[in-house]
């Protein structure tokens, strides 16, 4: 990512004039919490952007996509792979926070290019793993990251090759990774990936992105406490740099915006991906997670980003509707399953437990559309076995609603829910189970 003079940030206060902005019936089946309004009402989005996504950060629901299967450049956003690495190496005690790391020759002459964001490091200082994980996430500092990319893997290699079985495990199967920061891999020197071309440079859709980002946020949460920081310094030994976050939406930054309180996550900026934002905002305790790639880059005070991030933020919280699908809840049509030699022919199913789900302002609970499938492994012939305790996990509610394509990222095409009985069922007497055989063949046979 391409670091801003100290002039020109300076001068920022006077180039960028500050944004300002101006369901569902509950129903006897479904509760919905309060309805989140923020600037716009748009009820259709145009972002100026090659792609983006907005979802949910914890169940991973697609509420907004445009091109977002697109592999493009990501620059700098590749930090954000590289710090959930450097978060679990702490938490499996491989390093720790005050632990001291020396820096690499590669790392080092990265670190004095002024034309990259860094804070420029001393080969013989060493530094601890919480300064270069912070200079790495609100400074975007280049060299940084690749000495803690060497402190877990041993070389910057390695440490691409870990990144690239962390995507597999998370089924991310398209993405292009050369560099542990983001930069071509012509820009590393002797840290580069051998074998590869000299301009490769990492890509990865705004799906992935997405992932990342969640997984990061649901790992390591306090990653938040980092990204939302505005501003610190950064003691390279003999003296400080002045770090100003580059996530710009930040309270207190060029373009925060009171009604959205974003406090990360990632910007990435390169000639060939423009400019690139992974954002987040929890706002009335509903946080989504956005990704733009390929904003417009003009020049190095361009907010475009920020701006795209903002309309897709507004238009998420003004559009839908957060609701939450209490346990036990049942769907009319979905609501009992048979039983096979029970006391009662079938037994009812409800929602093993709650989950929330984004729906467009508008509709309500009759939208919402169940499938009921039963568990096959519990199935005698024609249907559950009994004797049959109460509670036990005896299928699948599968829930779409009218209007609206209910997406994961994980690739659900619709929200599935563990289904349970609500009531015990006993098994039928000999008689019971007699008398229905002759009743059913006679039936059968006129």
């Amino acid at each position: 990512m391409l670091i801003f003079k100290k002039t020109k940030q300076l001068m920022l206060g006077l180039m960028i004039a500050v944004t300002t902005f101006a369901s569902a019936a509950s129903g006897i089946m479904l509760n919905e919490s309060a309805k989140a309004d923020t600037v716009s009402t748009d009820k259709t989005l145009q972002l100026d952007v090659k792609a983006a996504i907005a979802v949910d950060a914890k169940t991973g629901q697609i509420i907004y996509s445009k091109n977002s299967d697109q592999t493009l450049p990501v620059a700098s956003m590749t930090k954000l792979l590289s710090i959930y690495l450097v978060m679990q190496a702490v938490k499996e005690g491989k390093l720790s926070w005050d632990q001291k790391v020396p820096v690499d020759d590669a790392s080092f002459q990265v670190s004095q290019d002024t034309k990259m964001s860094n804070v420029p490091l001393k080969k013989d200082t060493k530094y601890t793993v919480r300064q270069l994980y912070q200079a790495s996430l609100i400074y975007s500092a280049n060299g940084a990251v690749m000495t803690l990319a060497n402190a877990v893997a041993g070389s910057q290699q390695a440490f691409v090759n870990k990144m690239k079985q962390l995507l597999r495990s998370w089924n991310i199967k398209d993405a292009e990774l050369y560099t542990t920061s983001g930069l071509g891999n012509d820009e590393i020197g002797s840290g580069k990936y051998p074998g590869a071309p000299a301009k490769a440079e990492n890509k990865l859709s705004a799906k992935d992105m997405a992932l990342i980002s969640q997984k990061l946020l649901h790992d390591y949460p306090e990653v938040l406490k980092t990204t939302s920081i505005a501003r610190m310094k950064f003691n390279n030994g003999t003296s400080e740099t002045e770090m100003e976050n580059w996530n710009w939406m930040l309270k207190g930054l060029a373009k925060s915006y009171s009604d959205l309180p974003v406090d990360g996550l990632k910007t990435g900026t390169s000639d060939s991906a423009g400019a690139n934002f992974a954002g987040t905002v929890n706002k009335d305790g509903k946080r989504i997670i956005t990704i733009v790639l390929g904003a417009k880059h003009d020049n190095d005070a361009d907010t475009s980003r920020f701006e795209q991030t903002q309309k897709l933020m507004s238009y998420v919280y003004n559009n839908y509707t957060y609701t939450t699908i209490k346990a036990q809840t049942k769907f009319n049509g979905a609501s009992k399953l048979p039983v096979y030699h029970g006391k009662k022919l079938t037994t009812p199913v409800a929602t093993k437990n709650s989950t929330d789900v984004w729906l467009k302002r508008g509709s309500s609970a009759s939208d919402l559309q169940a499938k009921l499938s039963g568990n096959k492994k519990l199935y005698k012939k024609r249907g559950l076995e009994a004797p049959l305790a109460k509670n036990r996990t005896v299928g699948t509610l599968k829930l779409n609603t009218k209007g609206q394509q209910l997406a994961y990222l994980n690739g659900d095409s619709r929200l599935e829910l563990p289904a349970v009985n609500t009531q015990a069922v006993k098994k039928a007497n000999v008689f019971v189970i007699m008398g229905r055989a002759i009743k059913n063949f006679f039936t059968n046979l006129f």
